[in-house]
Parts: structure tokens; C-alpha cells; sequence
């Protein structure tokens, strides 16, 4: 296919997933702000005085960071796994699938968008953030790279749920009980140097703990892990995402049954 028409496909289907977002707005933008600004009032500001202060940082400055990567994380997974298995929903998936775009360009279109809505999510966090505590961003490529990556990682991981939901009560299933209590264990809230060992090498399981260490690294300057081990980590799970993606729309996975 023509690359040119490749691009205007991508072009067109981030559009389209940018006015969904911000037709909606009450729905995709309001509901993590609010919750995140009840996390810095809640753990930050209330529980955080008792805390005093992690890895020579003031607690909420600690785990701003976090907050705001969790905020990304969500938002990029949520917006893709519900616009593509709404696709699928309303039969219109088909009209894509036999248009002369290419499956890689379906994928991309969709999780660029679940990107921009997770970039935007995360920037309105990263302000009300600034309410409650300082932010000096200390390596400004590492901070913009990571964010963008992670954001990628899970976009991909919420086509690949899209893929496999029948109804739509599975595309809560994983969110609840992985992508939650990942991102809980990924050291949002607390360095995991605080932990005993075993734990501590249990969490180095956790993919989400690389990026939360990797985008607070690139904040604050402080991290529980080799940046250069995230990095690795994290742009491993991208290339086997997207290829899996890909995999699964060229086998008809979940469409053509």
C-alpha cells in the first residue's frame, strides 16, 4: 500500500480518537484529575507529614512522579481498549479492516491515540501536582522518553485486551485485577529499598516499577534501578506488544470468530 495513504489512515484515526477524548471530556479527563488531586491531598499531603521524608526527598515531591505516571498508564491503556473493542462493538472495524490501510497503521492509528490521551491526562496531573509540591525536572530527555514509552507499552496491552473481549465486562477484567495492583506494587508510593529482600527482588518483576523509577529518575534525579535496565525492559515490551498485535490482526484473533 501506498505509504502516503498509510499516513493519512493514522493521521485520520488520531483525530478521530482526540475528538472522542475531548467530546467526552467529563468522562476522560475530569474523573483522574480529580482522583489524583484526592491521592496528593490524601497520601501526600495528610499521610505524607507523617512520613517526613523518602530518598532526601519531602514525601509528596516522592511520589509525584509516581502519581503522574500512574495517571498516564491508566488513561493510555483505558482509551485504547475501549475505542477499538467499541469498534468491534459497532461493527465498524470492518470498514477498517477492508480499506486499503494496513493492520500496522489500524494498531498505530489507536494506540497514538491512547498516547496523546494519556500524554494530556498526565500533563493536567503534573499541574495540579505544582499545587501541592515542587518539581524540578532533572533530565528533561529521560522524563519525555520514559512517559512516552510506558504510555506506549500499555496502549499496545489495551489493543491486545480490546483483541480478546467478547463483551464488555472483559475489558475491565484486566485493568482491576493486573494492571491495578501492578501499578499499586510499582513503587508509586514507597522505594522499594524500604523492603526485605525477597521482596525486593519479587518487585523487580514488576515492569511497572521500571518506569514509575525510570520517569521519577528523570524528575528528581533518584532511582531504586539501573535507568539502562528500564530502558531495555521497557522497549523489549513494545517491540513484543506491537508485534503481538500485529500478530493477532493479521490471524483475524477475535474479529473473524
Amino acid at each position: 500500500m501506498n505509504i502516503a495513504l498509510n499516513v493519512i489512515a493514522v493521521k485520520t484515526l488520531i483525530r478521530k480518537e482526540m475528538i472522542r477524548v475531548m467530546r467526552i471530556w467529563v468522562q476522560t479527563i475530569v474523573p483522574p484529575a480529580i482522583t489524583m488531586t484526592l491521592y496528593f491531598i490524601i497520601f501526600g499531603n495528610l499521610i505524607g507529614r507523617r512520613i517526613g521524608t523518602m530518598d532526601g526527598f519531602d514525601y509528596m515531591q516522592y511520589i509525584a512522579p509516581g502519581l503522574i505516571m500512574m495517571s498516564v498508564i491508566t488513561n493510555s491503556y483505558g482509551n485504547v481498549v475501549s475505542s477499538f473493542f467499541g469498534a468491534k462493538f459497532g461493527r465498524h472495524l470492518e470498514e477498517m479492516l477492508v480499506s486499503p490501510m494496513s493492520n500496522a497503521a489500524i494498531i498505530i492509528g489507536h494506540v497514538a491515540g491512547g498516547i496523546l490521551r494519556g500524554l494530556t491526562v498526565g500533563l493536567l496531573v503534573t499541574l495540579i501536582a505544582l499545587f501541592f509540591t515542587k518539581l524540578k525536572v532533572e533530565h528533561p530527555l529521560i522524563t519525555i522518553s520514559m512517559v512516552i514509552l510506558s504510555s506506549t507499552v500499555f496502549a499496545l496491552a489495551g489493543f491486545i485486551n480490546a483483541v480478546f473481549a467478547k463483551k464488555f465486562d472483559d475489558i475491565a477484567i484486566v485493568p482491576t485485577f493486573i494492571l491495578t495492583p501492578l501499578t499499586y506494587l510499582g513503587g508509586v508510593f514507597y522505594s522499594i529499598s524500604l523492603l526485605p529482600e525477597f521482596w525486593q527482588n519479587l518487585s523487580r518483576v514488576n515492569p511497572i516499577l521500571y518506569m514509575v523509577n525510570a520517569f521519577r529518575y528523570g524528575i528528581l534525579g533518584t532511582s531504586d534501578i539501573s535507568i539502562g535496565h528500564a530502558y531495555t525492559i521497557v522497549i523489549v515490551f513494545v517491540v513484543l506488544l506491537f508485534s503481538t498485535c500485529l500478530w493477532l490482526l493479521n490471524r483475524g484473533v477475535g474479529i473473524r470468530e
